[in-house]
C-alpha cells in the first residue's frame, strides 16, 4: 500500500472547488424542498437556532483546523510522520475535550436563550436537537486540519460530499415525519437530520484515516523514525509544548472569525426584536427573517465557491511565497485570485438580478423573496472578492487587521439593522441594507489594508471589464427571458435565458481579455485535453 501523494495547489485548489460546488448544488435541494415542507415559518425556526450553533463551532474549531495544518505541514516538509502524529493526537484531546465541555453548555442554556434572548419560544426543540454536532464537528474538524497540512485534500472532499447526501436525506424525511406534531418538531427533525450527516461525515475521516495511517507504518524508514525520536523526543513531549503552539496559532484565528459569528448571532436577535418593533407579529417576523437567511443569502453564496476554495489553497501558497520573500509571486496570485473571484461570480450575479423573479418561483414555490435577491445581488462581487482577501491577510500573517476590519463592518451592521429594520416602512429590507453596507466596507478595508501590506497595484480594468460584460450580459438574458417566448416550461425559459446570457458573458471576456486560452491550461482538465 503506497503512501498517498501530495497534490499541487493546482490540484488541491480543483478538489475542493469540485468538492464545494457538488456540496453547493446538493445543497439547494433541502433549500428547495424544505420550504415547501414546513414552509418559511419552520424555516425561520431552524434559522433561529442556527447561529449559536455558529458560535460554539467557532470557539471550539475557529483556528484548530489553520493552526493543525501548518504545524502538520511543517513536520512532513521535515520528514517527520511521528510528529505529525502527536500533532493530531494534541489536537484531538484539545476540540474533543472543549467540545463536550459546549455540549452541556448548550444543553442547560437551551430553556434560558429560547425564551429569554430569542423572540419564539419554538426554537427549544431545534437548539437541543443540535447539541449533538458540537462534539462531532469538533473531531471532524481536526481531521480536515491534518490532511490539509499533507496537502492531501481528497479525504476531506469525499467526507463533505458524503456528509451532505446522508444530511439532505435525513433532513427531509425527519422534518417530514415530525411535520404532524406541530412546526417546532418539524425544524427540530431538520435540525436532527443535520446531526446525522455530521456524524456520517466524521466516520468517512476516521476511515480514511485509518487507511492513510497504515500506509504510512508499511513505508515508514526505521532510520528515520529513529533520528525524528532522537532528536526531538525531549522537546515535542515536553509538557504542553505542542498545545502552547497550537492555541498560540489558533486564538488569532478564532477571536478574527468569532467576530463574523457573533455578528451573525446579534443579527438574528436583533432583526427579529427590531421586526417586532416595527410591528410584525412573531410569527411574520420569523418568516421574513427565514426567508432571508434560508433562501435569499444561500442563493448570494453559491457562486462564492470558487472564492472559499481559492481562500484555503491562498494561505499555504502565499505563506511560502512570502517565507522566500517573493513578493512578485504574491503579486501575480493575488491578481489571479481576485480576477478569478470577481469572474465567476459576476454572471451569476446578473442571473439572479435580472430573472430574480422567475428563480425564486422555480426554487421555493413563490417569488415573495425575490425582491430581496434582486436588491442583493449587484453588490454580491464584493463577498465573492471578500475571501480571497482576508485569506491573504491571514497568510501574511495578519489576522489583527482582519479581525479589526470584520469588527468594524460587524458594528456598523448591527447599528444599521436597529436604526431602520424598527422602522415600519423600511422592515426586513432595513437588515438587507446593513447586510449590503457591511459587504462593501468589510471588502474594501481587506483591499486596503493588503494593498498597504504587500504594495499590490490596483488594476482598474478588470473590475470595469467584468462590470461592463456583467452588464450586458444582464440585459441579454432580460431580452431573451421576456422577449423570447419558448413552448414549454418555465424552467426552460429559464435555462435557455441564463445559458444564452452565459453564452454572451464568456464570448465579451474572451474579447475583452478577462479570460484566455492560457487559464485553461492551469486547469488539470482541460490541459489534459488540449
Amino acid at each position: 500500500m503506497r503512501r498517498p501523494a501530495k497534490q499541487t495547489f493546482i490540484q488541491g485548489t480543483m478538489i475542493l472547488l469540485a468538492a464545494g460546488i457538488i456540496n453547493r448544488m446538493l445543497g439547494f435541494i433541502p433549500r428547495i424542498a424544505l420550504p415547501r415542507i414546513i414552509g418559511a415559518e419552520g424555516v425561520g425556526l431552524y434559522q433561529l437556532g442556527y447561529p449559536f450553533f455558529i458560535v460554539l463551532i467557532t470557539v471550539i474549531t475557529g483556528g484548530l483546523p489553520l493552526a493543525i495544518a501548518k504545524m502538520v505541514a511543517e513536520a512532513e516538509g521535515e520528514n517527520r510522520p511521528e510528529q505529525s502524529r502527536r500533532i493530531l493526537r494534541t489536537g484531538l484531546t484539545l476540540s474533543f475535550s472543549l467540545g463536550l465541555l459546549f455540549t452541556l453548555v448548550a444543553l442547560l442554556s437551551a430553556s434560558w436563550v429560547s425564551n429569554v434572548i430569542l423572540t419564539d419560544s419554538r426554537v427549544y426543540y431545534t437548539f437541543v436537537s443540535m447539541t449533538p454536532m458540537i462534539s462531532i464537528v469538533a473531531v471532524s474538524s481536526v481531521y480536515r486540519g491534518y490532511f490539509q497540512g499533507r496537502q492531501n485534500m481528497i479525504p476531506s472532499a469525499l467526507s463533505s460530499v458524503l456528509e451532505s447526501v446522508i444530511r439532505i436525506f435525513f433532513m427531509l424525511w425527519f422534518s417530514y415525519l415530525l411535520l404532524p406534531k406541530g412546526m417546532a418538531f418539524a425544524a427540530a427533525g431538520a435540525m436532527l437530520g443535520v446531526t446525522v450527516g455530521e456524524i456520517f461525515g466524521m466516520l468517512a475521516l476516521l476511515v480514511q484515516y485509518f487507511f492513510i495511517a497504515k500506509a504510512d507504518r508499511l513505508e515508514s524508514n526505521p532510520d528515520t523514525a529513529a533520528l525524528d525520536t532522537g532528536l526531538h523526543q525531549d522537546k515535542d513531549r515536553q509538557s504542553g509544548t505542542l498545545l502552547r503552539r497550537m492555541l498560540g496559532i489558533a486564538v488569532p484565528v478564532t477571536a478574527g472569525r468569532l467576530v463574523g459569528s457573533f455578528s451573525y448571532l446579534l443579527e438574528s436577535i436583533i432583526t427579529a426584536r427590531s421586526l417586532a418593533l416595527a410591528g410584525l407579529a412573531t410569527a411574520a417576523a420569523t418568516a421574513q427573517y427565514g426567508s432571508l437567511q434560508g433562501m435569499v443569502i444561500p442563493l448570494l453564496l453559491l457562486p462564492g465557491v470558487l472564492s472559499s476554495s481559492l481562500a484555503v489553497s491562498l494561505v499555504p501558497s502565499l505563506s511560502e511565497a512570502a517565507a522566500r520573500r517573493d513578493l512578485p509571486s504574491i503579486h501575480k496570485r493575488m491578481h489571479q485570485a481576485l480576477r478569478l473571484a470577481m469572474v465567476s461570480g459576476a454572471p451569476f450575479a446578473a442571473i439572479m438580478y435580472v430573472l430574480a423573479v422567475p428563480l425564486c418561483t422555480l426554487m421555493y414555490g413563490n417569488a415573495d423573496t425575490a425582491p430581496m435577491l434582486r436588491l442583493m445581488a449587484p453588490f454580491a462581487l464584493f463577498l465573492y472578492v471578500q475571501a480571497p482577501l482576508q485569506a491573504a491577510l491571514q497568510a501574511m500573517d495578519r489576522p489583527g487587521r482582519a479581525l479589526i476590519n470584520t469588527l468594524a463592518g460587524a458594528v456598523i451592521k448591527i447599528l444599521l439593522i436597529l436604526l431602520l429594520a424598527s422602522r415600519p416602512e423600511y422592515g426586513i429590507y432595513g437588515a438587507i441594507i446593513a447586510i449590503i453596507v457591511n459587504s462593501i466596507l468589510v471588502t474594501l478595508l481587506h483591499y486596503s489594508s493588503v494593498v498597504k501590506l504587500i504594495q499590490l497595484s490596483l488594476r482598474i480594468t478588470d473590475p470595469l471589464k467584468t462590470i461592463t460584460a456583467m452588464i450586458i450580459m444582464a440585459a441579454g438574458t432580460s431580452y431573451v427571458f421576456y422577449s423570447v417566448p419558448l413552448s414549454g416550461t418555465m424552467w426552460l425559459q429559464f435555462l435557455f435565458a441564463a445559458a444564452s446570457g452565459m453564452a454572451l458573458y464568456l464570448g465579451i471576456c474572451l474579447l475583452t481579455g478577462l479570460i484566455s486560452v492560457r487559464d485553461l491550461d492551469r486547469v488539470p482538465f482541460f490541459r489534459r485535453r488540449r
